[in-house]
């Protein structure tokens, strides 16, 4: 009988370790990292390479514009209809004013010489020295004079709410601190768009247990986790962001990846309600859309002329997930970054009419400086 338990737990040790082999040994299991099965299911499939309509990217990064030979960035965008990029980091991340409007000008000179009617380009607001006399007025001052030299816009890094920001005190400066109203309103005051990406998706927040759908993310991008306090909770930092499009209602301004709620757009939904100056755009978050295509359809058609298209991160290839996604109604198609999305992509299926608001009717009217001759009526 000895006998028999023994063997008994050497076939249970054995079965949730691994399994024998032909040959005796043991094949260990897969880790959820190289698990990467095909699907053998048959469905109608539309792999779009190139949108249906030639589309404005609002959230794209060309550090090195203002000395990259542009051709064939632009020869890359002609191939996917991509009529316009909007770089949002005019300034680069240096936090030296000097350097900074060396480099923005730069970027703006090389696009007029070359490619006049296909890049925009943004500025960034200088965020050191914060406190110290006349802060405010100078970086006011500073988005002013690159508005003239030709920016039509201001982006701002999420940096801002994280420990990167700090005052002279050497204080994590808040997002909502109205230190920074003098940035805000003077945007308002131009008439052109901030583009702020605030925090991370909530996951990161999360305990990093095999409950967090991001664990793998977090697992191979390590420098991702958060807490509560890393700064501060994931709630806390869009009660900031909110506190701002609450306190500058004349101040336009497109929440960068969907807000960080498109994976829960009953909320987003009171969001774009509360805040009639906030509009939204898609970067990074197609992943989120794809896996509720009916709700997300809803949602589009409910606010297609708050929405706007944008990419981040420069891969060309990975933009036909996003076409996929909004164009076609296909089933059961993959992400392109399994660590960033594990479940499978349906499309929406969107309408003619709402992906030209998508797509570039949207961008014309929010941001100024563009020809509308190269788009669609």
């Amino acid at each position: 009988m000895k006998k028999h338990l023994t063997f008994l737990c050497s076939l249970i040790t054995l079965a949730a370790c691994g399994q024998t082999t032909n040959n005796g040994s043991i094949e260990q299991p897969l880790g959820f990292e190289e698990y990467d099965p095909i699907s053998t299911l048959k469905v109608t499939e539309h792999k779009v390479t190139r949108s249906k309509f030639p589309f404005i990217d609002v959230h794209n990064h060309q550090y090195g514009m203002n000395s990259q030979d542009l051709s064939k960035l632009v020869a890359d965008m002609d191939a996917l209809n991509m009529g316009i990029m909007v770089n949002l980091s005019g300034r680069g991340f240096s936090q030296q004013w000097e350097e900074g409007t060396s480099t923005i000008n730069g970027a703006i000179a090389n696009a007029r010489k070359n490619y006049p009617k296909r890049f925009l380009v943004f500025t960034n607001p200088e965020l050191k020295n914060i406190g110290s006399p006349g802060w405010g007025a100078r970086a006011a001052k500073q988005i002013e004079d690159d508005v003239k030299a030709g920016a039509v816009g201001m982006k701002v890094y999420k940096n801002l709410g994280f420990s990167g920001v700090k005052d002279t005190d050497g204080k994590r400066v808040a997002v909502s601190d109205p230190r920074l109203d003098p940035i805000w309103a003077k945007c308002g005051e131009l008439g052109i768009p901030v583009i702020i990406h605030t925090a991370d998706p909530k996951s990161f927040w999360d305990p990093m247990d095999r409950y967090n759908e991001r664990w793998l993310e977090l697992k191979t991008h390590a420098g991702r986790k958060r807490s509560n306090n890393d700064p501060v909770p994931f709630d806390s930092l869009m009660r900031e962001q909110h506190a701002v499009f609450a306190r500058h209602p004349k101040t336009v301004f497109i929440n960068a990846h969907m807000g960080w709620y498109p994976n829960d757009l009953k909320k987003l939904d009171s969001l774009m309600k509360k805040f009639p100056n906030m509009n939204v755009e898609i970067g990074a978050v197609i992943a989120e859309l794809g896996r509720q295509p009916r709700a997300a359809k809803a949602f589009f058609t409910k606010w297609q002329d708050r929405i706007l298209f944008g990419k981040d991160s420069w891969v060309p290839s990975e933009y036909a997930t996003y076409f996929r996604v909004l164009e076609t109604e296909d089933e059961y198609f993959p992400y392109h970054k399994k660590y960033h999305a594990f479940w499978r992509m349906y499309g929406m299926g969107l309408s003619d009419e709402v992906l030209k608001k998508v797509y570039y009717k949207n961008a014309l009217r929010i941001i100024p400086g563009i020809d509308k001759t190269q788009f669609p009526d």
